[in-house]
């Protein structure tokens, strides 16, 4: 599946297994999925929770946000300048005095 192909539901169920004490190799093999998924999804659990350093989940989100929000203000800011320049072949400076013929 794709990086986010699991409903947060099923993760919160796969986390509990193992936190019962089932293996995490054996809750992989019997749900078919990859054991080293398991063991990402815990380890964002124990950030989330504040028992390990890193970006929790929320400040990941933000921060995804944040950086497509940067990317299409750059892409706007092009647009303009672009604008700007062809803007500014065709039409004079404001105050540019016109010269007589």
């Amino acid at each position: 599946m794709g990086r986010r192909g699991y409903p947060p539901e099923f993760r919160r169920k796969v986390l509990d297994l193992i936190e019962a004490g089932r293996p995490v190799v054996e809750v992989a093999r019997d749900l078919g999925i990859s054991a080293q998924s398991i063991y990402v999804w815990r380890k964002q659990d124990r950030i989330d929770k504040g028992l390990e350093p890193g970006l929790s989940s929320a400040e990941r989100s933000e921060l995804s946000a944040a950086k497509r929000r940067i990317a299409e203000l750059e892409t706007e800011l092009a647009v303009h300048r672009r604008a700007s320049e062809l803007l500014s072949k065709v039409v004079p400076p404001k105050g540019a005095t016109k010269r007589s013929r």
